[in-house]
């Protein structure tokens, strides 16, 4: 008799746990887009700010962030191309983990050559660092193209 009830309480408290578990487990595509969509708004304005006055933007990029190797116009171009298109294919989710993974490796690059940086900026770096990391491990989830491209194209191969 103790067998079974200790069964059935060990059911009980599983199913406790099981089902809310489930329940929340069904939010994790929406927590990766809003993860997408609030990290590509980040750094898709930060891009519209450098082209609005280039001439200020090569400037900062010359005397403010000290990007190692590249000369500052080059540095420029790039930081702004890749904050122009990156922010894009992450908020399509198209070639998500590759765009998540490019604006990781920015978000560094930009802590890095910005010494001034304030802590509470840094703070911000991390957490942007840490979401992007999360979608270059965890991918887009549901909620995007490359999902749907991948469904499509394994239809299609079968």
């Amino acid at each position: 008799m103790n067998a079974i009830g200790s069964s059935s309480l060990f059911s009980r408290l599983a199913g406790f746990y099981c089902v809310p578990a489930g329940l929340i487990a069904r939010l994790q595509p929406l927590l990766l887009l809003g993860f997408r969509l609030y990290v590509a708004r980040v750094f898709f304005l930060s891009g519209l700010t450098k082209i609005r006055d280039w001439s200020v933007t090569v400037a900062l990029f010359t005397d403010e962030y000290h990007v190692p190797v590249l000369s500052p116009p080059v540095a420029a171009a790039l930081g702004t191309a890749t904050e122009l298109s990156m922010p894009v294919l992450l908020a399509l989710g198209l070639g998500s983990r590759f765009a998540a993974g490019v604006l990781f490796v920015f978000n560094i690059v930009a802590v890095i050559s910005y010494a001034a940086l304030p802590d509470t900026a840094v703070k911000d770096h991390i957490l942007w660092g840490t979401m992007l990391l999360v979608l270059t491990i965890c991918g887009p989830g549901k909620i995007a193209l490359d999902t749907w491209l991948e469904r499509r194209f394994a239809l299609h191969a079968s």
